[in-house]
């Protein structure tokens, strides 16, 4: 495939808010997690909550797409000079020719939840400031970000689970190959709410401390929230920035929600990522893995990096840093690949003490400083959607 160059970026987590805090974060280690105090939420849990979103508001034009994932998506939108970089695209190409592709899982659906706790007691009827369109709707975060900017390009939401942000970058790869426009925003957003919490628990998954990836003793995840956005555009021979060379996507269809046990799919779009690229396993300094925590995800991840990779591969797990940020979970982990090519790192594994050995895989809790060119990110969602993207430092 032709190579997209990214031109801006920016991460918004509950390990820092802008891409400096987070690099500090990834390079020691430093976790955002902290025992859950969501609102009306009474979980014996941890999460990854970013300070400040109640804070934002959107006003005048914007002020109808007010909810916590909207606010979340500005708070994002501020940092690293991002919304400058998107204004000079669309002054540089048109805003008709700038796409807005967004990964997320639940959008605004924390609106929801307190709309339903104020509904009328006598008819159930939801209040009358309820605004669907412009909240829980999934079409809401791209709607917003493209009225935000004037943006008039194709635009979209992927909602594919915890791979939703991971497919855009595919997208965007598709649509600027076919035409369609010369640029686009990708990346995701995805927000903290009751409901989340709650189904992950009821699923037996959420645990009860802070989430340790590859860990032999590993019990399931925390939930955490992000916001993080890509600028993609063409790559020539002088374009200055780092590269999307391949992508892979599967589809196993194994389970609703549990991986099939050998990674069959998640091995597929490994390969893929690869073969689009034209690279080997050998060329990839490491893997930044899913790596939910959980004890099936972890091993049926690892069995197939062993399949498409060897064994003993350099692989890292980044959620005891930000939690497991579900739709937004891809758009992390891209950011945080950006942050070791750039500063020429291979990050710990946070929150690691005795690494699995049925993994089989070289997994660290130290960092470890060295040139690091290619990346592999992977995000894998229930019912086998999958997405690995493959990343090299900028020439």
């Amino acid at each position: 495939m032709d190579p997209l160059v990214i031109t801006a970026h920016t991460l918004t987590s509950a390990a820092g808010t802008g891409i400096a805090a987070n690099t500090e974060a990834l390079k020691h280690g430093t976790s955002g997690l902290h025992p859950c105090d969501l609102d009306a939420v009474t979980l014996e849990t941890y999460i990854g909550r970013v300070p400040g979103v109640e804070t934002i508001t959107l006003e005048g034009h914007l002020a109808p797409f007010q909810c916590r994932n909207n606010q979340l998506a500005e708070l994002g939108l501020r940092q690293d000079g991002f919304a400058e970089a998107v204004t000079a695209a669309a002054q540089r190409h048109g805003p008709d020719r700038v796409a807005v592709l967004l990964g997320t899982s639940t959008s605004g659906i924390a609106a929801t939840e307190a709309a339903y706790h104020r509904r009328d007691p006598q008819t159930g009827a939801l209040p009358p400031d309820y605004d669907y369109q412009h909240t829980q709707n999934m079409f809401s975060l791209a709607d917003f970000v493209a009225t935000r900017f004037g943006l008039s390009g194709p635009a979209m939401v992927i909602s594919t689970a915890c791979s939703s942000s991971a497919k855009v970058f595919a997208d965007a790869q598709r649509f600027i190959a076919a035409g369609l426009c010369d640029a686009a925003v990708v990346g995701g957003v995805d927000s903290l709410c009751g409901m989340t919490l709650y189904g992950f628990n009821a699923l037996q998954l959420v645990a009860a401390q802070p989430c340790s990836p590859l860990d032999r003793d590993r019990a399931g995840i925390s939930i955490g929230e992000a916001a993080g956005y890509f600028l993609l555009e063409r790559a020539t021979a002088d374009t200055p920035g780092p590269r999307l060379i391949g992508h892979g996507e599967s589809s196993d269809a194994h389970h609703m929600s549990a991986p099939h046990p050998e990674g069959l799919g998640a091995g597929t779009a490994m390969q893929q990522a690869l073969g689009r690229a034209g690279c080997h396993g050998e060329a990839v300094d490491y893997v930044l893995m899913h790596a939910t925590a959980t004890p099936a995800n972890d091993r049926s991840e690892a069995r197939a990096l062993t399949h498409s990779l060897g064994t003993g591969c350099r692989a890292v797990g980044s959620k005891g840093l930000t939690g497991h940020t579900l739709g937004a979970a891809g758009a992390v982990g891209v950011a945080q690949a950006l942050a070791s090519l750039a500063g020429g790192f291979i990050p710990p594994t946070a929150g690691l003490q005795t690494l699995d050995p049925e993994l089989d895989l070289d997994a660290r809790a130290d960092v470890e400083q060295r040139p690091v060119q290619r990346v592999l990110v992977n995000a894998f969602g229930f019912g086998g959607n999958n997405c690995s993207l493959l990343l090299e430092a900028a020439p």
